[in-house]
């Protein structure tokens, strides 16, 4: 087998950062140095089966040499290629497919700058001048303009990251020119962030089911967890059998919360069936959508209680290995997860023999890069097995041929932290929250012209209009998008949508991850349209044709629309709604099938461009 390794070298320090993770290599032919006594070993391939069954340990490889040299060299990828017995022209487009890597050399410091919908109207575009104007070339520092950091609530925003052993990095949120200069130039020196109960403006505020414990407790503490009713309901689980679990979930009615809705119980229930062994779950945190910072808030306020969620749902369903995808742009949430995976694995509350019950169960967590494809939970698979992050196509499900070739359930972090209080309420109580068909509570991430932004817990069935209120609108009130970049806008008057999944079809729009994002009539609505088809153009993985032309071609139609009038804007718009229907009906995955709506929702709805 010819891998057609180069003839680079890696460096010292990238040889280090692979064999941190891989631990030294055993032979020459996996890259160990070549001198007489190792001779023999070039004659033959050894343990090439062993290396391909480590295919997955590409990506936390990459993630390796890129956190510790600041880019991917094409020795320090020959080196891990030889480690994994990975083709290098396979690797390469692994590497490719990630924003936050680069296979180009550039500074060991990147300071990420969002340009996305809610930095956008909080002044990104001058933060970003200035910012460029400060660190321009021989700074040491790489200025990105990226796609949402996920820190909406605090815009604008910025992330720095500084390659080295370790990795260090500092956000600063919300962001001056100053403030992002110093993040860049000195990580060590920023600012500390706020803890993540400033997020939530209901903090401390009784009845909250899923976010009572944020700001309550001490993230850190799995003693404070445990005091303020924390593992209760895996206690409950184990009492009641896998069955009587999936049970309980299927009565309270609970779907699933990353916008599909699809019922959580079935989901369970159809994986545990699987007579196919073994059987994974996976937490889906890789939450991309412009807008959307729920999950974070979650995992670094209350990380405990995706930990006993993960275990409640594993149980259930008879996986025995968990896995959370965490976005690469979440440095706090990774450190809140890491030490909290430890201290529930030290305790017994993970492992070979979790509470005492003859239960094994543990959680890796593996890193996305920056992939908003990756939110879709094939391309999450692929991603974690080490291949490119393009969605598979359906049937079969996950359910039967998920992660690995086996049965997989896959969930969101709000999804799996409302089987808490389902189990410790009982599922009749649960179901009486909400409405009939959307039962239980609701997390909105509330952003833009706001006074209060954050995130919001609601039961299912109030109005837009009340959560605005709990949010502070201001006057001027123009648009809401619902639902983010994939979702749809809404009219200032139409406050009395109510949030359900059913009454926000009904409204023509959706709810989708519950993204509520309020604009002004200062914001310039067809410059956010653009940014929109953008972002779609870049997170496009270019697998199918409808979506990897249609987004090229709804930005471009969208550049002509901004600078004309009249006949000329008509007949783009008519192009767009060609397009719009091709990628919806012909697209893989939801990121075509859903690239069109925001644009086609200002259209008909705004007049955006009348």
């Amino acid at each position: 087998m010819d891998l057609h390794f180069g003839d680079s070298k890696p460096t010292d320090e990238e040889r280090a950062a692979v064999d941190s993770l891989l631990g030294p290599p055993e032979s020459s032919w996996e890259g160990a140095a070549r001198d007489a006594m190792r001779a023999a070993d070039l004659r033959w391939a050894r343990g090439g089966r062993e290396a391909r069954d480590r295919r997955d340990l590409l990506l936390p490889g990459l993630h390796a040499i890129n956190d510790r040299i600041g880019w991917i060299s094409e020795g320090a990828l020959d080196y891990l290629c030889r480690r994994l017995t990975v083709p290098p022209a396979e690797a390469y487009g692994v590497a490719t497919f990630y924003a936050m890597f680069s296979v180009k050399p550039r500074p060991a410091t990147v300071l990420h700058v969002c340009t996305d919908l809610a930095c956008a109207a909080a002044g990104a575009s001058e933060l970003c001048a200035g910012v460029e104007s400060r660190l321009g070339p021989g700074s040491g520092v790489h200025v990105e303009r990226s796609p949402c950091l996920g820190l909406c609530e605090r815009a604008p925003a910025a992330l720095a990251v500084k390659a080295g052993d370790p990795v260090r990095t500092a956000v600063s949120a919300p962001a001056t020119v100053h403030a992002a200069v110093l993040a860049a130039s000195s990580p060590d020196s920023a600012p500390e962030e706020p803890p993540a109960a400033m997020a939530v403006p209901q903090a401390g505020s009784p009845g909250l089911t899923l976010l009572g414990r944020v700001g309550v407790v001490d993230p850190s503490s799995l003693d404070d967890y445990r005091s303020h009713g924390g593992y209760t309901a895996l206690r409950r689980a184990f009492a009641l059998g896998p069955a009587g679990v999936i049970r309980e979930v299927t009565d309270s009615g609970l779907v699933g919360r990353g916008g599909a809705a699809f019922p959580t119980g079935r989901k369970w229930q159809a994986t545990a069936a699987q007579p196919d062994r073994p059987h994974h779950l996976v937490c889906n945190a890789d939450e991309s959508e412009p807008g959307t910072f729920k999950d974070r808030v979650i995992m670094e306020g209350d990380p405990y209680a995706l930990v006993e969620a993960m275990t409640i749902a594993a149980y259930a369903t008879g996986a025995h290995r968990g896995y959370v995808y965490l976005r690469g742009e979440y440095p706090r949430a990774l450190r809140r997860m890491e030490h909290a995976i430890a201290q529930a694995r030290a305790r017994g509350f993970l492992g070979d023999d979790v509470l005492g019950q003859g239960y094994a169960f543990d959680i890796e967590i593996r890193r996305g890069a920056g992939a908003y494809i990756c939110g879709e939970e094939t391309a999450l698979f692929n991603s974690i097995e080490g291949y490119r992050g393009e969605p598979r196509s359906k049937p079969p499900f996950p359910v039967e041929k998920g992660l690995f070739g086996r049965p997989t359930v896959e969930n969101n972090v709000e999804t799996l932290v409302n089987v808490l209080p389902i189990l410790t309420m009982g599922a009749p109580a649960y179901a009486a929250i909400g409405t009939e068909k959307s039962t239980g509570p609701k997390l909105y991430c509330v952003s833009g012209t706001v006074d209060r932004p954050g995130v919001y817990e609601l039961p299912f069935g109030a109005t837009l209009g009340e959560l605005l209120e709990l949010a502070g609108v201001r006057p001027g009130l123009r648009a809401v998008l619902l639902g983010g970049a994939a979702g749809g806008f809404v009219r200032a008057d139409e406050r009395d949508i109510p949030l359900t999944f059913e009454g926000t079809r009904e409204a023509g729009t959706t709810l989708g991850s519950g993204v509520v994002l309020a604009f002004d009539d200062t914001v310039p609505l067809p410059r956010l349209l653009l940014r929109i088809a953008e972002f779609f153009r870049d997170e496009s993985c270019g697998q199918c044709v409808p979506c990897r032309v249609g987004t090229v071609r709804q930005e471009e139609a969208l550049h002509r629309i901004v600078e004309r009038t009249g006949a000329a804007a008509a007949g783009d718009i008519a192009l767009l709604r060609e397009v719009g229907r091709a990628m919806r009906d012909a697209s893989i995955c939801g990121l075509g099938q859903t690239a069109w709506n925001a644009v086609e929702s200002a259209i008909d709805r705004l007049g955006a461009y009348e």
